[in-house]
């Protein structure tokens, strides 16, 4: 069994290290904040203190990162994962961010013999704890069924949709799908509001519907209750619909759901909720509608 490095200790990525560490990945663990990393201790795994430390003993290192900055400084910075590699190490990021800044760290890396797949990843906190992920990998093939048991420790549905940049591309796809499922869900059930309706019983009905989805299903309570606990932030997601847009410039691909929901999140981020779940959509639908805060 391969060692096993993990660079990232956030909201997905403590969770997804915890899965390896229970299949039985030998595991070393880093974060900026060496604090985030001490809970992984107690199920086995063992704390670098530099990613380049963390590259130099395992032979594939897992990042789950915020950006795309974040993810150059760590692979490329002084004391970087690519200062402690060695030829034949794999790097699998499953940040999301650009697909041609993956292919660009792809490129770095092979300088040095080390390979990388793309592999960001769907399904929010739950996901990442219940190792039911949804992940979408790019890159060459032996790379990735290299990296296959170690995706198969935190997602369920893992594909590979091309070369490098792919998996990345894909992810993009789905932010813009997924803000569409929100904008949706949280416009219905302001209506049902609105209407008088028994919401709880308009969930119920349409759960067996055309009109299911996993927002229905997972975040709607949050909709009705107007209370967004942290899953997965609005400003990250707006980050995700930044890259979903620059690439749809590129390829010349029309976004009117998508524009707006990035616009609408703009707005909710000067107000301060940034760090709400992206379920807070509902936040804005509610408030033009005049429902109280």
């Amino acid at each position: 069994m391969e060692r096993v490095g993990f660079a990232g200790m956030g909201t997905m990525g403590a969770a997804m290290a915890a899965n390896l560490a229970r299949a039985g990945f030998p595991l070393r663990v880093w974060n900026r904040t060496p604090a985030r990393s001490e809970p992984l201790r107690s199920l086995g795994a063992q704390v670098a203190a530099t990613p380049a430390a963390l590259a130099a003993e395992s032979d594939v290192v897992v990042t789950c990162l915020s950006d795309t900055p974040d993810v150059r400084a760590v692979l490329f910075g002084a004391e970087g994962i690519a200062t402690g590699a060695r030829p034949g190490m794999l790097v699998i990021d499953c940040s999301t961010i650009s697909p041609s800044a993956s292919r660009d760290f792809a490129a770095q890396l092979a300088a040095g013999d080390v390979r990388f797949v793309d592999a960001p990843v769907s399904g929010g906190s739950e996901g990442a704890q219940h190792a039911t992920l949804t992940i979408m990998v790019g890159g060459a093939r032996a790379d990735v069924e290299r990296a296959q048991p170690v995706l198969a420790a935190m997602g369920r549905t893992i594909t590979h949709m091309g070369p490098v940049g792919s998996g990345q591309a894909t992810k993009a796809v789905n932010q813009v799908i997924l803000c569409g499922a929100y904008l949706g869900v949280a416009e219905g059930l302001v209506l049902a509001l609105q209407a008088g309706l028994d919401v709880e019983k308009v969930v119920a009905a349409l759960s067996g519907g055309a009109a299911q989805s996993w927002v229905l299903a997972n975040r709607s309570a949050r909709m009705i209750a107007n209370d967004y606990p942290l899953g997965f932030k609005i400003a990250l997601h707006r980050k995700d619909l930044a890259i979903a847009l620059e690439l749809a410039r590129e390829v010349g691909s029309a976004m009117p759901v998508a524009g707006l929901a990035a616009e609408i999140e703009n707005g909710l981020m000067r107000q301060g909720h940034g760090d709400d779940d992206v379920s807070a959509l509902a936040r804005a639908i509610r408030g033009w509608s005049g429902l109280p805060d």
